[in-house]
């Protein structure tokens, strides 16, 4: 049975399955309407989602498919002591798949191996979150028509970021990507992903601390926020927060051709006047989720023999 829970455990042939399966259900939403009728989502959200637990919720039922679950660990067995892998076990007798966000990495990794059914990581911790990742390669071939050949930078919280690890690692096997990454010292981009993920592929990047310097040279801007969940001390994140703002300003100096992304959500790291720009394609990313969630969910159901 075949889960996801980290991007890298798909190849590019995999990958181009997924993203060429999104685009037919862009272009034929009809012929997919009744793929999943009779077949159960259960939606396992220990931390707080808006985005990632709706897109995953409108993916099944677009798919004709129903959903159950649960929005934050208060509300399930978790309060009162229970383990991932028996939440997982359990839920496993009541649905066909399983989308799990946690804030403790590894946690999807271990209800995979215990739930009987396909489990797919919703995000763990500051750790992977492969499906926006998904959705991020969907939104920028359709953007840029192409996955190869990019500059893509990533501004703001490279350290925690998940959304920037998991992007980075899956757009390090297209030729010719080059990365470069803007962030003060402390949220610099881990080692390990330096080290595990760009050397041994020979890819290029650069660090900088200067947004405006580094704008001009990229084909893709990824915007973060600081997050707050991820410090344990508040001070180091009222310090940090702010350092970065995309505005209308800033924009003169890049191209007329670049493809600004965010995961979401936004705080003030993109000034709303960017909202109107023809390049800002943070909203365009959020609706290619749900297309790549949907083929997501049908390519494991079908590898699990479900459907």
């Amino acid at each position: 049975m075949k889960h996801l829970i980290d991007i890298m455990e798909l190849s590019p042939a995999e990958l181009d399955t997924l993203l060429d399966t999104a685009e037919d259900i862009i272009a034929n939403p009809g012929k997919y309407a009744e793929e999943c009728r009779g077949k159960k989502l259960a939606t396992l959200f220990f931390e707080p989602s808006t985005r990632t637990r709706l897109s995953f919720e409108a993916a099944m039922l677009e798919l004709g498919g129903s959903v159950l679950g649960f929005s934050e660990a208060q509300s399930s067995s978790a309060a009162k002591g229970e383990s991932v892998a028996d939440t997982a076990r359990v839920v496993g007798c009541y649905a066909d798949i399983i989308a799990m966000r946690h804030p403790k990495e590894g946690a999807p990794l271990v209800a995979s191996r215990v739930a009987g059914v396909p489990v797919i990581n919703a995000g763990d911790g500051g750790h992977f979150h492969p499906t926006q990742t998904l959705a991020d390669l969907l939104t920028i071939r359709r953007e840029k028509g192409t996955l190869g050949n990019l500059t893509v930078g990533f501004c703001g919280d490279l350290k925690f970021g998940r959304t920037v690890h998991s992007l980075t690692a899956a757009m390090s096997r297209y030729a010719g990507s080059r990365f470069v990454f803007i962030s003060p010292e402390e949220l610099r981009i881990p080692e390990y992903v330096k080290s595990e993920v760009l050397a041994p592929r020979d890819v290029p990047f650069a660090e900088m601390r200067d947004l405006e310097s580094a704008i001009q040279g990229l084909d893709v801007l990824y915007m973060t926020r600081v997050q707050k969940e991820r410090f344990f001390n508040e001070a180091d994140y009222v310090r940090l927060k702010d350092t970065y703002i995309l505005t209308p300003e800033k924009l003169h100096r890049a191209k007329r051709e670049l493809c600004i992304m965010h995961p979401l959500p936004r705080v003030n790291e993109i000034d709303v006047r960017v909202d109107d720009d023809p390049r800002a394609c943070y909203f365009k990313q959020v609706l290619y989720g749900k297309y790549m969630r949907m083929a997501l969910i049908l390519l494991l159901l079908k590898e699990a023999g479900r459907i």
